[in-house]
């Protein structure tokens, strides 16, 4: 009789566990090694991005997104500032600045030698 009690409180468990609704959001990110720019060392983890947000950072279970990446072996990073640009030139020729997007560079800072 016990072991049947266990049986039935074990599959309703999992039943229980695998109706439980699943959080959609716009992008889910796996796998990545995450820095988070606190200056804390990086850790791996996931992160879930909703609206242009980031609203969910490390074990985000079972929840989907309507984009996954799998960032296995990749870095995850919030945007580098690059505070002594020379790229000016480049930026009149190929107005795209590819050289420093495709390092994680958001935002340049320029004038700093003649300001």
């Amino acid at each position: 009789m016990k072991l049947s009690s266990l049986i039935n409180c074990i599959v309703l468990s999992i039943l229980i566990f695998n109706c439980q609704e699943k959080t959609v959001y716009d992008t889910v990110i796996r796998n990545g090694t995450l820095i988070d720019g606190s200056g804390n060392s990086s850790f791996k983890g996931d992160l879930a991005i909703q609206n242009d947000s980031i609203v969910a950072i490390g074990d985000i279970g079972n929840a989907i997104g309507e984009n996954e990446i799998d960032a296995s072996g990749l870095v995850v990073a919030p945007g580098f500032i690059n505070m002594l640009s020379w790229a000016t030139i480049s930026l009149i020729e190929d107005g795209r600045s590819m050289g420093d997007i495709k390092q994680g560079v958001t935002l340049e800072v320029f004038g700093e030698g003649w300001s």
